[in-house]
């Protein structure tokens, strides 16, 4: 019979949002990132996942300063990045502010400079003439073999090293799916052992919700891009959103229109998606699911950032985010009763809209996208949720509702309406 893990209680309906170090900031380092905390509290915030904070390897390094994935070592600091003690600081200061801190977990795969090649090479995967390999065409990386116990032992003595020695929150695995599931299980009894921890798998196969408590929405993002391009209609994004609702109890999906990937390789959420980008941003915090923000999509940031070289994001100084206010507004919406416990009713429309309804006992949200490039769509509603006064989430302002109304969009145009 599978294990099943409990979330921590401080999971269940979070938020995330992903913090790149190196181009956050002119300096790339913690203490300057730590400056935006307080920035980041008011926009509500609850989770910080840091991309990996371990040194790189040098050796067959990619670009001026690698990838952030082929570490050198698993419990050590990137010296980029400050010391041990800088570290700590920033764990201790967001927690102070009531956030929780998760770091990036790379389990599969070191870098070819790390520190066990030298002297625990039978740790790793060989090809036929003896030399370490990998096997998803990555230059930079060499697999682990994880058919050697030992291995996996001072793999979950390493992940234990930064939440007792650091007091992290949890961890974000990188390619979960690659590593055996019956290494995260032992992995996360051992670390849960020490304090229960958040666990967020980069993943979309659903056994793995045996050890981790959300995992990827990649399915859904994919579904998304086709329809923008016209390949799709409305009905197969329904359909995968109905696969997700069969997932096991408890086991919660990761939404995103932006990540570390997304931004430096496929482009933009604003490349990808057009001016249907703060639509779909929209979609994913009204859905009972967990929605990530990736560092600067509240500037918005209009660019692909580079993957192995210094490209920091173009903060304005002493001058708010431009969506500071949107994404505060989408995760006070994603807290709320009906958003955060309600059921969901979807409302006829056509292939342009979707339109949903969203309630917990007396609170109600109503959510209507316009998911196309056609203006002037209308919408009927016709629901006896929707009755009453409900105020535009965004505008502020109020209106009286009869249970039957028709709004007209413009293309990419969403309206969010909340029952006062």
């Amino acid at each position: 019979m599978a294990v099943h893990f409990k979330t921590v209680d401080w999971a269940v309906n979070t938020n995330i949002y992903e913090v790149n170090i190196r181009q956050y900031t002119k300096e790339g380092t913690f203490n300057a990132f730590q400056k935006h905390l307080p920035r980041l509290k008011d926009m509500g915030v609850d989770i910080l996942w840091l991309m990996p904070v371990t040194p790189i390897s040098k050796q067959e390094r990619q670009g001026t300063l690698g990838s952030y994935y082929a570490c050198s070592s698993y419990v050590t600091i990137n010296p980029e990045y400050g010391d041990l003690n800088d570290f700590k600081q920033l764990v201790n200061e967001a927690h102070a502010l009531g956030f929780k801190i998760i770091i990036d977990w790379v389990a599969n795969h070191t870098g070819y400079g790390h520190e066990w090649t030298i002297n625990h090479a039978d740790w790793y995967m060989k090809d036929a003439a003896g030399n370490f390999t990998e096997e998803n065409g990555w230059k930079d990386v060499i697999d682990l073999n994880y058919d050697v116990k030992e291995m996996r032992l001072a793999m979950v003595q390493a992940m234990q090293y930064w939440v007792t020695e650091c007091n992290i929150d949890g961890f974000r695995c990188d390619m979960a799916h690659l590593v055996p599931l019956d290494f995260w299980m032992e992995a996360r009894t051992a670390c849960d052992s020490v304090k229960p921890l958040f666990w967020l798998a980069e993943c979309e196969e659903v056994k793995y919700h045996d050890a981790f408590d959300v995992s990827y929405a990649w399915w859904w993002m994919h579904t998304t891009e086709k329809l923008v391009k016209g390949e799709v209609g409305l009905n197969e994004i329904y359909n995968v959103l109905h696969a997700y609702t069969q997932y096991p109890e408890g086991a919660a999906k990761l939404f995103f229109t932006s990540n570390h990937d997304e931004n430096s390789w496929n482009g933009t959420e604003y490349e990808k998606y057009g001016n249907l980008a703060k639509a779909f941003a929209v979609f994913t915090f009204t859905l009972k699911a967990v929605p990530l923000i990736y560092s600067g999509q509240e500037l918005p940031n209009n660019k692909r950032l580079k993957f192995f070289d210094k490209d920091e994001i173009d903060w304005k100084e002493n001058e708010a985010p431009a969506l500071h206010e949107f994404y505060k507004t989408l995760i006070a919406l994603h807290k709320s009763k009906a958003v955060a416990e309600g059921e969901v009713f979807n409302l006829p429309a056509d292939n342009n809209c979707m339109a949903y309804l969203r309630k917990q006992s007396n609170d109600v949200v109503l959510v209507i996208l316009n998911l196309s490039t056609h203006d002037r769509v209308k919408v009927q509603v016709s629901h006896e949720w929707f009755g009453g006064k409900f105020k535009n989430v965004f505008s502020g302002l109020s209106f009286q509702f009869n249970s039957k109304e028709i709004f007209e969009l413009q293309a990419g145009e969403y309206l969010v309406y909340e029952k006062v």
